[in-house]
């Protein structure tokens, strides 16, 4: 990281801020995350009628519901680069650490518009209301933290690729299976509200998984991104 960090940060605010004005412009990914999300809440609601799923289900029906949804659009944060072709730009004009840490700000932003928007829907269409509100908050910020940390370098690696969007949930599934497990623990008990006692292991593992996610990211990023 250079010395000074002030301009450094800055710089990484430069690239988010890109990403957030060309979003503005074009809507690609946030129509696409909320549209995948608002379908996928309505034909479930309907599915379900009036049968009353066990909490379990609830939980691990939120967090498949927030991962697919991610998955149509968090994509697209390089994906965009190659097509528009202003990768090589970003390549030769700013540091490879100061691309990741703007692509991840990028794709923490989504991630949070997107659960602002799914949580109060899945509350009212689903009729399941968190008992604990302090423990799906501290899983859903945890998942959604590591859920971007993952998959900003995943996005990297298949921007190259021909068949993007399939090989991005592809790849992303495997790497992200401990943290959908992790979180849909912690949500179940927040949904039943049980004590904290409950949720020490997931929330461990959560915070170990977003720690070294981010870390191997960080060290990978530059040969992937300049490949």
């Amino acid at each position: 990281m250079p010395g000074n960090s002030v301009s450094w940060a800055a710089k990484v605010l430069a690239v988010a801020g890109k990403d957030i004005v060309s979003e503005f412009r074009t809507r690609y990914a946030f129509n696409a995350i909320i549209m995948f999300a608002l379908v996928t809440l309505t034909v479930i609601s309907m599915a379900l009628g009036i049968l009353e799923p066990g909490k379990p289900v609830m939980a691990a029906l939120f967090w498949i519901i927030l991962f697919f949804a991610a998955m149509s659009g968090l994509a697209q944060v390089f994906i965009k680069e190659e097509e528009s072709g202003t990768a090589l730009i970003l390549k030769l004009s700013s540091d490879g650490l100061v691309i990741f840490f703007g692509k991840l700000l990028f794709n923490l932003a989504l991630l949070f518009i997107l659960s602002v928007l799914i949580v109060p829907l899945f509350i009212i269409l689903l009729g399941t209301t968190p008992a604990s509100w302090g423990i799906f908050l501290i899983g859903l910020i945890l998942g959604i933290v590591g859920l971007a940390g993952a998959t900003t370098i995943i996005a990297a690696i298949v921007a190259k690729a021909t068949v993007k969007g399939a090989l991005f949930t592809v790849l992303s599934f495997p790497v992200l299976m401990p943290l959908l497990v992790a979180a849909i623990e912690i949500t179940k008990v927040a949904f039943e509200g049980g004590p904290f006692a409950d949720v020490s292991s997931p929330v461990q593992l959560l915070v170990a998984y977003d720690v070294v996610m981010l870390t191997i990211s960080v060290m990978l990023f530059d040969f992937v991104w300049r490949q």
